[in-house]
């Protein structure tokens, strides 16, 4: 092999190792970014939940559950909600059962909620399970739940809607942008009963 061969076959190498390590680089940075997109839900206690929590891991015993309402809608669409009363050893907050999963729950069952996120009924918190979340019985005991504090006493104030303004919905049961079940604090039954083709704003001709 001459000088010339010799040199052709260092560059072809050196080549080639830069160009598995680019690929290399490039496969992190896809698996970052794809982790990045999609996060975990996070194990949290009841008496950590806030009106911003969101993805949220929670196992509770249920405590009582309310006899379930019809809540019309503007449009005809109306469903059907109840109130359940879930606690763990740290405090309790109400859960809202929305159309199929009335029933699921019962008094004495201790169920973990995957991916659950809070939102607020006239200002006071509610845990939800929307339709990216999960909600199944346990069979582990939970004998030590505490109702000392109930977390959805608490009055927040509540932001009011933005008309006519950008921003994705997020999935679930509430369709709204800040997850409140009522508009301008009436409770449930509001702008979450519009239709998904009225939410895509307004066109003026």
């Amino acid at each position: 092999m001459n000088g010339f061969e010799a040199d052709s076959l260092t560059r072809v190498v050196a080549l080639d190792a830069i160009v598995r390590e680019d690929k290399g680089r490039i496969a992190m940075e896809e698996s970052v970014g794809a982790s990045a997109e999609q996060p975990q839900s996070v194990e949290t206690k009841i008496k950590d939940l806030t009106p911003q929590s969101k993805r949220v891991d929670v196992a509770a015993k249920c405590l009582e559950v309310s006899e379930a309402k019809e809540i019309p809608g503007k449009f005809g669409n109306a469903r059907k909600v109840a109130e359940a009363t879930v606690a763990d050893e740290t405090g309790a907050i109400i859960l809202s059962l929305w159309d199929d999963q009335i029933g699921a729950v019962a008094k004495d069952d201790v169920i973990d909620i995957k991916n659950g996120y809070v939102s607020l009924v006239r200002g006071h918190m509610r845990l939800n399970v929307g339709k990216y979340g999960q909600l199944a019985k346990s069979d582990k005991p939970m004998d030590n739940t505490s109702t000392a504090v109930n977390m959805s006493d608490k009055e927040y104030e509540q932001e009011r809607r933005r008309y006519g303004g950008g921003g994705g919905r997020r999935g679930g049961y509430s369709g709204g942008r800040d997850r409140d079940f009522g508009s301008r604090d009436r409770g449930y039954g509001g702008d979450d009963d519009r239709p998904k083709y009225m939410n895509k704003g307004r066109r003026r001709f």
